[in-house]
């Protein structure tokens, strides 16, 4: 088993690594992550019942390593400055943008996991939706669903929220609490 294990990681390693890049933009990050997932392997390999089935079990580890990492990232914000002119509605606006986030955060968190998943790293991480079908081990057409079904539950949670009016482009401009004891927000 140890040589068999050996023999398939050595030509596997490259597509492995080619696999992890895809998703991960930083090269030291999908390096690390490429070591974690062979750790990963090597301490699971004694759990594996049917060595022919060993090449999809390491990508479901790579894969499963990957969404790890993009639930724990956090990007730091830049920060620019403003004049001084704009400032004053710049901040109005993004207060109200900042309490309509936090409803959004507390919604996505109250999805069902995989619809919170799919909504996480599509709509935050920008994944297409053939590489959320890859990472998830779905379709093309069901990642797709998946979104669409998360968009459409937000969408639900939100405007039974609250209340928004919208300019001709569709962009928020104002809103308001239906509910006094809105469990999101």
């Amino acid at each position: 088993m140890a040589t068999n294990i050996n023999q398939v990681l050595i030509e596997m390693a490259i597509p492995l690594k080619r696999f992890i890049r895809k998703y991960i933009a930083n090269e030291q990050d999908a390096e690390e992550l490429a070591q974690d997932v062979l750790l990963k392997i090597f301490g699971g390999v004694s759990s594996l019942r049917d060595n022919s089935r060993i090449q999809p079990w390491i990508y479901r580890i790579a894969r499963n390593t990957i969404t790890d990492y993009y639930r724990k990232t956090n990007k730091p914000i830049e920060f620019v400055e403003l004049p001084e002119e704009i400032e004053e509605k710049y901040y109005e606006d993004q207060n109200s943008n900042r309490e309509i986030a936090g409803c959004l955060k507390a919604m996505i968190e109250n999805l069902p996991d995989k619809y919170k998943e799919a909504i996480l790293l599509a709509e935050f991480n920008h994944l297409t939706y053939k590489e959320l079908g890859e990472l998830l081990g779905i379709s093309i057409s069901g990642a797709k669903s998946r979104v669409q079904r998360g968009r459409k539950m937000l969408k639900e949670m939100l405007t039974t929220c609250c209340s928004f009016e919208f300019d001709g482009r569709g962009n928020i401009i104002d809103y308001r609490h239906n509910m006094s004891e809105c469990k999101y927000c």
